[in-house]
């Protein structure tokens, strides 16, 4: 099965869970909002007023047709308005998703250079003490909460050192982006670093690799090219849901950080029961964790090719 038509099947099987999420999210609307009409206009609202506005907006009908224009609606990215700004949900969450995304890939770059870096050091020099304090540190990546190492990490290096700014998005200028991706970024240190080393170290006591020694090929050609890769399939799904992991972490790393992101929208709209939008950035954060995993499934196929060809004989 080529790569295409493996892409086009998986998306295929995707459709039923994106279906069952806009449901799950209708659903909680509709528990919540109960009546919007008469909520807005009170239990002394004028009656006919009360059905002509219920009419406008379909809620007269029966809800499986009222998920229908649902579903109508976030097809053509209508995710409804703010009840605070009264202004599209979609336009707010395109105005904070850029600075959102732009943390989140910085955290995970730094993760994945860190934590492979580290895992591979650790598998190599196993049971001494380099491999003890990589995993030591490691462990405490993961432990840490994200909170407290922020507010340590402005105190040494922006208000002590003053290397970096204390806050803000500071025109895209990338020195206010180091600190917030590497506290958003250090638990998936540690895990990705855990997780390098015990793959590493299951692939080099593979038969192939004691062939590649006694051929000759340098112990760096055997550790990079051939054990690495063969071990990265676990790592890649760390990846891939980690970025998804990020987005929906990313609001406490946000408000630190007075980082102009989702995360520090849907904060704010949480506490302002501006429920439009917390269901809009809900749904958001789920779609983006469905295309993770249909990215890791296509990372799953370049890396080992034979997983396209096992997939097409199920």
């Amino acid at each position: 099965m080529g790569l295409f038509p493996f892409a086009v099947r998986r998306a295929l099987q995707l459709v039923p869970v994106l279906l069952g999420l806009t449901l799950i999210v209708f659903a909680l609307q509709a528990a919540a909002l109960g009546d919007p009409v008469r909520a807005a206009m009170g239990q002394r609202g004028d009656p006919e007023a009360i059905a002509r506005i219920r009419a406008d907006y379909g809620l007269d009908a029966p809800l499986w047709v009222q998920y229908g224009q649902y579903l109508r609606r976030l097809l053509r990215g209508d995710l409804g308005r703010s009840f605070r700004q009264q202004v599209p949900v979609a336009e707010l969450i395109a105005e904070r998703l850029p600075a959102t995304l732009r943390l989140a890939l910085a955290a995970m770059g730094l993760a994945a250079l860190l934590g492979v870096a580290a895992g591979v050091a650790a598998a190599v020099g196993r049971g001494r003490l380099l491999d003890a304090a990589l995993m030591t540190v490691a462990l405490l990546g993961i432990s840490t909460p994200v909170f407290w190492l922020g507010m340590m990490l402005i105190l040494l290096f922006a208000v002590t050192l003053g290397w970096f700014p204390i806050s803000g998005y500071g025109q895209g200028d990338w020195r206010h982006l180091v600190l917030p991706a590497l506290t958003l970024g250090a638990l998936h240190v540690g895990y990705i670093a855990r997780m390098t080393r015990s793959s590493l170290l299951e692939v080099l006591r593979e038969d192939y690799l004691r062939t590649a020694r006694a051929k000759g090929l340098r112990e760096s050609v055997v550790l990079l090219k051939h054990g690495l890769r063969n071990a990265s399939l676990p790592i890649l799904t760390l990846v891939g849901i980690g970025v998804g992991d990020l987005l929906v972490g990313a609001p406490l790393t946000e408000t630190v950080f007075a980082w102009p992101g989702l995360g520090r929208l849907l904060v704010a709209a949480a506490a302002n029961r501006d429920l439009p939008v917390v269901l809009g950035a809900t749904l958001l954060f789920a779609l983006i964790y469905v295309a993770a995993n249909l990215l890791v499934d296509l990372c799953y196929v370049l890396a080992d090719p034979r997983l396209r060809f096992a997939g097409g004989q199920r």
